[in-house]
């Protein structure tokens, strides 16, 4: 049995020169956890603001990175104690040799872990480990947001932000699944073909965002596609993108918002200054127009459905159900070449997922 892991750690927050790699002792799984020998790792956004201080969910002192996985499971520990929350429903049957992808409050960036059987799941077949690992955290971010959230329907119009993104392409396949029109928003022209090579997205229905003219931009796709406005907003961007598409949501709209990659930093540190105009100057909504207007604002931080791990079960099942499709990994990374992969997920020229590859 593994005893020893690589990981990549940081001791406190800050910058991300301080993120450095290390070989550690891992003891054996504890009550209802399993051993993962993990082959491959999911970047998100996230990964980069905690490393930053950024994100309101970063552990205080040293930690490692990381939400989400994929691997094989080495082994078995021993079953909870009476009283305790057992696992879902065929967690019992998860056993050794078993290829699972799942989700983890931080500590992905690692060759090995134990891991809460009630946070894993069995990779589908055919998946490679980059596929499997790119899947969970974004699918999950996107069903929550535009299922649970959003109550998105058939008919409805809506617009997506980062639409190239690991969480745009899968929004992008749950509203295909439930019958919604997708509004795609991208941040450069190259990413309008990755979407219509993924999805089949006509280019009518793709807006490659200009800060200066957004307005006209939605005006434009909204009349081309015959609607009327939008009924919901899915954005991890905000700036100055939120209030042209606050603007166009019809009564009974919703605006869901799960991140702000307008702070995200472009080098290693953040830039105070900037940040602090930035919020500033951040999007600001007056409840009592909400009223007249008849609209809604949403936010939410997918990790604390970590802590609500029994829901993670029937969230697992409600993506499979809607994303039926391998997600794109559009970059692989060797996982010594974690602050590369870091800042190419920063640039902004990334499509679909990046991805770590422990084996390489």
């Amino acid at each position: 049995m593994i005893q020893h892991r690589d990981v990549w750690r940081i001791d406190r927050a800050g910058s991300l020169h301080r993120l450095t790699r290390r070989t550690e002792s891992i003891g054996k799984p504890g009550p209802g956890e399993a051993r993962v020998r993990v082959e491959a790792v999911g970047l998100n956004f996230a990964d980069v603001f905690a490393c930053l201080g950024l994100y309101s969910a970063t552990p205080t002192g040293s930690f490692v990175p990381g939400l989400e996985f994929a691997g094989v499971i080495e082994t078995i520990g021993p079953p909870l104690a009476a009283g305790q929350v057992p696992g879902p429903a065929g967690a019992a049957s998860l056993a050794p040799g078993d290829r699972v992808m799942g989700v983890t409050r931080f500590g992905a960036y690692a060759t090995a872990l134990n891991a809460d059987v009630r946070c894993l799941r069995l990779a589908p077949g055919g998946w490679s480990a980059a596929q499997a690992a790119a899947l969970p955290v974004q699918a999950l971010t996107a069903w929550y947001g535009l299922v649970v959230l959003g109550h998105v329907s058939r008919g409805e119009v809506v617009l997506v932000q980062s639409a190239a993104g690991g969480v745009g392409l899968n929004a992008l396949a749950i509203l295909e699944t439930l019958g919604a029109q997708a509004v795609a928003v991208v941040g450069r022209e190259a990413k309008r073909e990755v979407l219509a090579r993924q999805c089949g997205l006509p280019a009518r229905q793709v807006i490659v965002r200009d800060r200066r003219r957004f307005d006209r931009q939605l005006d434009e796709v909204l009349a081309v596609i015959g609607a009327p406005g939008l009924d919901a907003v899915f954005d991890a961007v905000q700036g100055p993108f939120f209030a042209p598409s606050y603007a166009r949501l019809r009564p009974e709209g919703r605006y869901i918002v799960y991140g702000a990659a307008d702070f995200m930093a472009e080098g290693a540190r953040p830039h105070y200054l900037q940040l602090a105009w930035r919020y500033l100057t951040r999007p600001r909504v007056d409840p009592l127009q909400m009223i007249a207007d008849n609209r809604s604002v949403m936010g939410f931080n997918l990790i604390w459905l970590w802590d609500e791990v029994e829901r993670l079960p029937a969230a697992f099942e409600a993506i499979a159900r809607l994303v039926t499709q391998p997600p794109l990994v559009g970059s692989t990374f060797p996982f010594a070449e974690a602050p590369a992969a870091i800042r190419h997920l920063q640039s902004g020229a990334s499509v679909g997922k990046v991805v770590l590859d422990c084996a390489r």
